[in-house]
């Protein structure tokens, strides 16, 4: 008998290209739609019901059942939340990997096999083999960056039909088997919201922030902002501070609301080489120290050479050989031994 796969559809078509794959190898497949996020913002409605018809169009050409998840409690509280203490705090959280840590490899794979599913199966670039996870073949649409804190026992069970295709090859093939999605841009703006910007969605949720004083590489006040949480480091747009030369973040103090900028590039506390992490999490067994491996600290970045010293387990630290730019803590450092994901870390202070 075939395996039975729950496949997360959202209605775009990487995930509905994903579960025609898996229908036309062979396996009982059922579509689930997780229902995380409905709640309109001001001036912008949530894109949920056009995004759950669609995925329903899709089960039905496909001939397959269409399950509904309702995870949208435990998604406030598990991504939300944090995602909103993390910025009060003065950090820049990633609620993509929060999200793909307890929501999609946890809550529905769970859900999932207690509602019979064998394996579960997702739209994500990349590779997963023999509980281990790897890049996927796209490198300019690799998502394993956002997948590094998925527990082996769970790899073990998920497939990624997409994985070792092109962004070019999925629309392709998608409109061969002409389904409605293939053409469906991409998703834009925040995971669960859409389109709406972090600052929109930090505003309607925490609220008017105190104006404080934006101030320069030189000690020079030269503009006032409208909340230090609204900022991260290396931000360039957004400043309002007009005339000459750009502008970056390169610190800021949440405690005295203030932005510090500079116009310098080469100002040192833009760049680093060194950064500490915390919360460490590795998929199959923790890296050696000294070894040569690859780390990306966001995701728009390129992968640089590194050696990493663990420490107790607690936390490591990451020499890196070359200087990276716009280190943010807050943000996750995925570590790499090639194609292959080690694991990683969230950052805590960067050098």
């Amino acid at each position: 008998m075939a395996q039975k796969v729950f496949v997360g559809m959202s209605g775009g078509v990487d995930s509905s290209l994903s579960a025609a794959i898996l229908v036309e190898q062979g396996y009982q497949v059922v579509g689930v739609y997780m229902k995380n996020w409905t709640k309109d913002l001001p001036g912008f409605v949530c894109p949920w019901r056009e995004d759950f018809k669609d995925a329903k169009t899709v089960a039905v050409q496909l001939g397959i059942p269409l399950l509904v998840f309702d995870f949208e409690k435990e998604y406030r509280s598990l991504v939300v939340d944090y995602m909103l203490d993390g910025y009060r705090q003065g950090i820049t959280p990633n609620p993509d990997i929060m999200c793909n840590q307890e929501i999609k490899f946890k809550l529905f794979f769970k859900t999932a096999v207690k509602n019979g599913a064998d394996l579960i199966a997702t739209g994500h670039y990349a590779r997963s083999i023999n509980g281990k996870l790897y890049k996927g073949l796209d490198e300019h649409k690799d998502q394993s960056y956002f997948l590094y804190r998925i527990e082996q026992n769970v790899l073990q069970r998920v497939l990624f039909p997409i994985g070792g295709l092109t962004k070019t090859k999925v629309r392709q093939q998608a409109t061969k088997r002409r389904l409605i999605t293939a053409d469906k841009p991409d998703s834009q703006g925040i995971c669960f919201v859409g389109e709406i910007g972090i600052k929109q969605f930090l505003l309607a949720e925490l609220g008017e922030q105190p104006i404080g004083d934006i101030i320069d590489q030189h000690g020079n006040k030269i503009g006032r902002h409208d909340g230090a949480i609204y900022y991260t480091i290396g931000q360039r747009h957004g400043l309002n501070v007009g005339g000459g030369l750009p502008y970056y973040v390169i610190d800021k103090d949440i405690q005295k609301n203030i932005v510090y900028v500079t116009t310098d590039l080469n100002d040192r506390k833009l760049w680093s080489s060194h950064v500490q992490l915390i919360n460490l999490w590795w998929i199959n067994k923790p890296p050696r120290d000294h070894h040569e491996y690859q780390i990306k600290v966001r995701y728009r970045t390129e992968s640089v050479k590194c050696q990493i010293k663990v420490l107790e387990n607690e936390f490591c630290v990451v020499d890196l050989d070359d200087e990276v730019r716009a280190v943010s803590p807050g943000q996750s450092a995925v570590l790499y031994d090639q194609d292959l994901v080690i694991g990683g870390g969230i950052i805590q202070f960067a050098k």
